[in-house]
């Protein structure tokens, strides 16, 4: 009987053990191991891992992390969204420009700002649905209207692309604050009193607080996940990328909700916007390029696939946990920026091929 028992119990390891492989994030997690790794051997020195280093890495994940969840939505219900960047640029100038123009508070800035972003997003699904062309095209089209608008408008209202002195803003707004402030500074405080954070040679301690940005980006990944994972409408994202006219057949309102998605992420896109707005103190024309493709790209990574329908936003946030420890992790090293650029194209191509091996495992070859 004994023996029985150790056989059950070796059975069940390995069923655990097969059930995570078949996981969309298996390949995700095993590459942010690797890449932690690589940089903790050879940037540990440079300080890339100390308090400043690793909230400086940890609040560009926390950007990026913000749009590649809307990504992943978008790709599990079968859609793209390019107009990402052009969104976070269009939106970061239209709050400035009401605060520094049109002389409005910050909080009513915001106020308007992601309602009007919202409502373009709304505009991309319904001409997405309504004229059954692929949101490639369309979200494309956006991209290059939205980035336009962008760019004329701050010449014609302001005179230049770049907006500054906006930081004052987050310290004095009762609303803009969730924006731009550290927080849990109390906490900071008391760890660099008993010496568990180091000092500058000014004698402040190496960081203020918790940035914003990441407080944002935790709590939309918590809340992205227990939809996905634990409501209706999770269940309807996924049928809607699996088999939409299966989805549509028995109920599942796969317009609204594809409609819907595109609200999410000019709202995602409008965050980060926001985030940098009131954090760096200033709007630029040219700000999200090629964010857009990032964000698909940590998806992607993810194991989110492009055909729709497979892919967790857990993987997404370790695809872009991975993006910004490699990007972040050159400076450290001391490595030329643009073989960033390298990394990702040679890294989509292995986690597209390996994605599609793991879902071919876990489908029975389908």
């Amino acid at each position: 009987m004994a023996e029985q028992g150790q056989a059950d119990e070796r059975l069940a390891r390995s069923s655990l053990l097969q059930r995570f492989s078949t996981r969309p994030e298996f390949g995700a997690v095993w590459g942010a191991l690797l890449v932690l790794v690589i940089f903790i051997i050879f940037a540990a020195d440079n300080n890339m891992f100390g308090w400043r280093g690793v909230t400086n890495w940890m609040s560009v994940v926390a950007q990026l992390g913000i749009i590649a969840i809307a990504a992943c939505l978008l790709m599990l219900a079968g859609e793209f969204d390019l107009s990402i960047g052009s969104m976070i640029a269009f939106s970061g100038m239209t709050m400035a420009l009401l605060i520094h123009n049109g002389e409005l508070p910050a909080w009513g800035a915001v106020a308007v700002t992601f309602p009007l972003a919202m409502s373009i997003g709304w505009l991309i699904g319904w001409l997405v649905i309504k004229t059954r062309l692929p949101s490639f095209i369309v979200t494309l089209a956006f991209l290059f209207i939205l980035r336009g608008v962008t760019l004329v408008s701050a010449r014609l209202l302001n005179g230049t692309t770049l907006i500054g002195y906006l930081e004052n803003h987050k310290h004095e707004d009762p609303l803009v604050w969730i924006f731009g402030i550290d927080v849990f500074q109390g906490l900071y405080a008391w760890f660099a009193e008993i010496g568990w954070m180091d000092t500058l040679p000014n004698g402040k301690r190496a960081v203020e607080g918790l940035p914003m940005v990441i407080v944002w980006w935790i709590g939309l990944t918590i809340i992205a996940s227990y939809v996905l994972q634990r409501t209706r409408y999770g269940n309807w994202i996924w049928a809607s990328g699996g088999d939409p006219k299966a989805a549509m057949a028995v109920g599942v309102p796969v317009d609204r909700v594809k409609i819907s998605l595109f609200v999410f992420s000019a709202f995602c896109s409008t965050l980060f916007a926001a985030l940098q707005v009131f954090d760096f103190g200033s709007a630029d024309a040219a700000r999200g390029q090629l964010k857009e493709l990032e964000a698909i790209a940590a998806a992607v990574i993810g194991g989110a696939l492009l055909t729709g329908g497979y892919g967790t936003v857990l993987g997404s946030c370790l695809g872009a946990l991975i993006l910004g420890i490699v990007s972040q992790g050159f400076f450290y090293t001391g490595v030329d920026g643009d073989w960033y650029r390298v990394f990702i194209g040679g890294v989509l191509l292995l986690s597209v091929a390996f994605n599609t091996w793991i879902r071919k495992k876990a489908t029975g070859g389908i």
